[in-house]
């Protein structure tokens, strides 16, 4: 039988862009069963604050039916950034190329709303700044629900 390595883990939070309590599912790599000790494997949407290779714990609840996230333990150093798109017919692919070519990967939710992660070894401020300079322009608006201490550090350097 082939071994598991990934559970889907179900994160319950209060989101500040919905403005509601959000239920997300999120691929987790298993790193310990027993201990309930989980490694984040998906960009979350709505930032709970956990980024991807976020170690956490998670313990099964017998409600849902399913493991849920409880608390994360170890930092990876990487973000989350939220991006809305306010202009109509604006094409967000244009700003997920440019993300990508800064190692910046995301993931699309709809026509007008993707999340970024900002692995630790990318320069924050460069993020920022292309963030700015289409927000200064009210094409997007831009949340940032889980920034690392080492991408809050990238911002004060500059």
């Amino acid at each position: 039988m082939e071994q598991e390595t990934h559970k889907k883990i179900l994160f319950k939070y209060y989101s500040d862009y919905l403005d509601e309590v959000v239920s997300e599912t999120m691929w987790a790599e298993i790193i310990d069963l027993e201990k309930g000790l989980f490694k984040l494997d998906n960009i979350p949407f709505f930032g709970p604050l956990i980024a991807t290779d976020d170690i956490f714990y998670a313990e099964y609840d017998e409600t849902e039916e399913r493991f849920m996230h409880r608390k994360t333990i170890q930092n990876s150093g990487n973000s989350i950034v939220q991006v809305a798109i306010l202009e109509k017919g604006f094409d967000k692919e244009i700003i997920r190329e440019k993300l990508k070519a800064i190692n910046c990967l995301s993931e699309g939710l709809n026509e007008t709303f993707f999340a970024v992660e900002i692995a630790k070894d990318v320069d924050y401020s460069l993020v920022r700044s292309l963030l700015n300079e289409y927000e200064s322009q009210d094409i997007i608006e831009f949340a940032e629900p889980c920034l690392s201490e080492k991408h809050r550090a990238d911002l004060l350097k500059n």
